[in-house]
């Protein structure tokens, strides 16, 4: 018998596409969008003040929201609403959502956590374990091994190794990331490696880098979408000196952490390196 045309439509292989449909803001004005679409390999992010509704944006689309949400948005896959096993069954959820909040309250060590999720995901490539540790190290300053304590783990270490988690145990093909800036993680790296993936990644953030690196732009205001924006030419060609900029106050911050003082002579090589991008 041929299997169930909506199995194989919905599987992880074949989200082809994620449709977000305009709500209302918070005095039940509807939203200045019809639909943003959302493909693998887009990379989109979701700015404005805090309290503006950047978080619960991510939400909807976490829960497949379907109009019974605050914001009343609707969420479809390829089209449609999604089967009720990919919204309620952990193990077929297309989406991973990894916010500031990343305490595990576990007594594994890393080595049993992961071979949990591989056992959940019932792929069984206990190969995978490797290539996940060796991933998230790339993300983060201090790296992690094998029988760390998940709960030892700094808020950094424990956002490297989920967002490699998503990547190559779980294979999620849409990843939602609140605020990835705050976790102390190269951020950039994290986003060329989503890219390189062909994830579909929404974040929120308060970066100027990483929203202006995004193909698209959601901005919120009072609970609601007010604008999307696609960067134009003028805007690609100031990304240079923002990405220059943020490499500068990468390489600062790194020193920092690191114990180094400043003395007069890189003071004042720090004074004219921020003086370059005034």
């Amino acid at each position: 018998m041929p299997k169930d045309p909506i199995v194989i439509l919905m599987s992880y292989n074949e989200i082809l596409e994620l449709t977000v449909l305009a709500g209302k803001d918070r005095q039940g004005k509807e939203e200045n969008f019809d639909r943003i679409d959302i493909y693998p390999g887009d990379v989109i992010s979701i700015v404005g003040p805090t309290g503006s509704g950047k978080t619960a944006f991510v939400n909807d689309i976490e829960v497949f929201a379907l109009k019974d949400t605050v914001t009343g948005r609707t969420i479809l896959v390829n089209g449609k609403e999604p089967p009720e096993d990919m919204v309620c069954d952990p193990s077929k959820k297309p989406i991973a959502q990894i916010t500031q909040n990343t305490r595990v309250i576990s007594d594994l060590n890393v080595l049993d956590f992961l071979r949990l999720h591989i056992r959940a995901r019932e792929n069984g490539e206990e190969r995978l374990i490797e290539d996940t540790i060796c991933l998230a190290n790339e993300f983060t300053g201090e790296k992690i091994s094998y029988h760390m304590r998940m709960a030892e783990l700094s808020g950094g270490q424990t956002r490297s190794l989920l967002i490699a988690d998503a990547i190559i145990i779980d294979k999620t093909p849409v990843i939602l990331l609140d605020e990835v800036e705050n976790a102390g993680i190269n951020k950039e790296k994290v986003v060329s490696c989503l890219r390189k993936y062909n994830k579909a990644v929404i974040f929120s953030t308060h970066d100027p880098y990483l929203a202006l690196i995004a193909d698209k732009r959601i901005v919120m205001r009072n609970g609601a979408v007010t604008a999307v924006i696609t960067p134009k030419e003028a805007e690609k060609e100031i990304m240079e000196k923002v990405s220059e900029m943020d490499l500068f106050l990468l390489d600062l911050r790194e020193k920092i952490r690191y114990g180094e003082s400043f003395e007069k002579e890189k003071h004042e090589r720090i004074k004219s390196g921020t003086e370059a991008y005034t």
